[in-house]
């Protein structure tokens, strides 16, 4: 049997991205020297976890860690989807970190994948659920995932330190992606938005919705924010509070903005004397504003997208058949690029290594935007190929 050739890596630097671009073309990878200056060395509790949900996903998947979880081997499996699964994403990092690379691997499953996720649904490292919801799959759709078969519903919500949260995800499973042209940001018609509170009053909710509304109704009437005060038993097991806002514009485009708020651990707490000042907590009305304006910054950076999507949307393209795909975007982020590049020194890989795609870059100084244009790899859908 003819034994894998393995793609070779050095740090932890884009994990997730390696993992996903792995997955998606069959070609197995070795990463080494995972934080081996660090201490703790090695990968971290997240990282193993997203590797154990790709294994609940897949057939043949292949996992080898060492001693240190300094090394990794990984060779990639047949994805299957599956139905009623369970994962817990532990307390390292939120749901949404784990949501880009499970919607994109289960819209390349063999079957459909629904799963119920465990965790924290909302923090200041990651995407919100809400974002997933409201924003992420109306891009999806772009690429023809139909609208009927995402599903995310959010049973009870957690914040950190301790989470609590649990939502139940359906993805569908696509033959392939559709190419797009997709340039016209429009002018947005509508704000969307919706609050969140996790054991703490339900006044929060109105205090924010307040605020943000005192900054979008002077530039347009058409403002809605939902509440979602929990309490027990939907409530999770940490005090939190935040906003994820939304807006739509007039040619389809939707532009995302989170904030959440969380109490620190109670020995975090303790560990401040008398001496020293306590972290004050952003009060609800200007996590509203701030809210507000991290939304008014994106939609300001022009683009169909904002910079939380710069990433998928680079993948997506990447993912199409072999047509021509033109997207605008605004400033490219980090990820973004880390995306389109993901360069290591003193090895590097990119998307080509992976998917064998190049982006042309378009620069608009008149909106200082960025037009990106790329073939899609042709990619099909393998695991469908296989019986």
């Amino acid at each position: 049997m003819e034994k894998p050739s393995y793609m070779r890596f050095k740090g932890s630097r884009h994990f997730k991205q390696r993992l996903l671009l792995s997955t998606l073309s069959h070609r197995s990878i070795i990463v080494e020297e995972i934080r081996s200056n660090e201490t703790p060395p090695g990968l971290r509790s997240y990282e193993i976890s997203l590797l154990r949900l790709i294994e609940k996903i897949s057939d043949d998947c292949k996992v080898e860690i060492n001693e240190t979880g300094t090394k990794l081997k990984y060779k990639p499996g047949v994805l299957m989807g599956g139905r009623n699964l369970v994962h817990d994403c532990g307390l390292g990092r939120s749901i949404g970190y784990f949501l880009e690379p499970l919607v994109v691997l289960g819209l390349r499953g063999k079957k459909p994948l629904s799963i119920r996720l465990k965790g924290i649904t909302n923090d200041p490292k990651d995407p919100s659920v809400d974002t997933y919801r409201h924003t992420t799959f109306h891009i999806l759709e772009r690429f023809g995932v139909p609208k009927e078969g995402l599903q995310l519903k959010i049973e009870s919500r957690g914040s950190p330190p301790l989470g609590g949260g649990e939502i139940l995800l359906g993805v569908p499973s696509l033959p392939s992606f559709s190419a797009i042209t997709w340039i016209d940001e429009g002018r947005v018609k509508r704000i969307r938005g919706v609050t969140f509170t996790t054991k703490v009053s339900a006044d929060f909710d109105h205090r924010m919705m307040y605020a943000t509304r005192g900054v979008f109704n002077r530039l347009l009437p058409d403002v809605r924010i939902e509440k979602d005060h929990r309490s027990e038993p939907n409530a999770g097991r940490s005090k939190g509070y935040g906003l994820s806002l939304v807006a739509e514009t007039d040619s389809g485009c939707f532009i995302s903005a989170d904030v959440a708020i969380c109490y620190p651990k109670v020995d975090e707490m303790e560990t401040f004397d008398d001496s020293e000042e306590k972290p004050q907590l952003l009060p609800p009305e200007d996590v509203g504003i701030q809210a507000a304006s991290i939304l008014l910054g994106e939609i300001e950076q022009g683009g169909v997208v904002d910079s939380t999507h710069q990433g998928l949307l680079f993948l997506l393209c990447a993912l199409c058949p072999e047509d021509f795909s033109k997207v605008r975007v605004g400033k490219l982020t980090p990820y973004g690029i880390e995306t389109l590049r993901h360069q290591q020194t003193p090895s590097s890989s990119n998307v080509r290594d992976f998917l064998g795609v190049t982006f042309i870059f378009e620069p608009d100084p008149a909106t200082n935007t960025i037009i990106l244009k790329c073939c899609g790899s042709g990619l099909p859908n393998l695991s469908r190929r296989i019986s």
